[in-house]
């Protein structure tokens, strides 16, 4: 699915055109739907929901069981202990699948997924990226990815080597301030260009370009 149109595609590469043409340095864009699809927390919900509903029948059963027999079973029925357990596991099986189903609806999806699950889904897929796009595939290894996720709605900025050596992390803050703020509000490409504008300058102080650099990494949004 296209998260851009070619305008705002185009408006990023010349960002990062612009931005290299003052440093050593080689910035990298990727943009991507999601980090994960977060299977496995759906289902720590739905397993969880499971095993609450069961415990709490194993320890509170006479209010079901008195709702059941007034339904269907009857007044004064003797349950045996084959039937309480296939109760226990039909109820957890129905909220298991319950949940489960719920959960198709995206937006509850993401809103369940805990924020700190969401960054660290997010740096794990940027540093996954970073390995594959950027990573010492420079010369003086100054390759700089900047990783936007739209549905996390986080970003990261990951540094080559060389560059971390001399740029701590939290330099990058102002350029990822300035990156969200344009973001929010829904200017994504605008949001990247300045973002990109910022690593350029902070890279142009620490790398400046020299007379025989050349274009090592491609200048295009990558979209994931």
């Amino acid at each position: 699915m296209a998260m851009m149109d070619d305008a705002g595609r185009a408006l990023v590469s010349a960002a990062v055109t612009e931005a290299e043409g003052a440093t050593s340095g080689e910035i990298v864009t990727v943009l991507a739907e999601a980090s994960d699809g977060y299977t496995d927390v759906a289902l720590l919900w739905a397993a969880g929901t499971a095993f609450t509903a069961m415990s709490v029948f194993a320890a509170f059963p006479e209010p079901f069981l008195d709702r059941w027999d007034a339904w269907f079973a009857g007044w004064g029925h003797e349950w045996t202990s084959g039937e309480l357990a296939s109760m226990v596991i039909a109820l957890g099986l129905v909220k298991f699948l319950g949940v489960w189903l719920v959960q198709q609806w995206q937006p509850l999806k993401w809103l369940l997924v805990p924020g700190p699950v969401k960054a660290a889904r997010v740096r794990g897929q940027a540093l996954r990226q970073f390995k594959v796009g950027a990573e010492r595939r420079t010369t003086g290894r100054t390759g700089v990815l900047i990783y936007l996720s739209m549905r996390e709605r986080r970003a990261e900025i990951v540094a080559d080597e060389s560059i971390a050596a001399k740029v701590p992390p939290e330099v990058w803050g102002e350029a990822m301030g300035d990156m969200l703020a344009h973001i929010r509000h829904g200017r994504v490409a605008e949001g990247l260009a300045v973002g990109i504008r910022d690593v350029g300058f902070i890279l142009a102080e620490h790398f400046p370009r020299g007379e025989e650099d050349v274009n090592e990494l491609p200048d295009r949004l990558i979209e994931v």
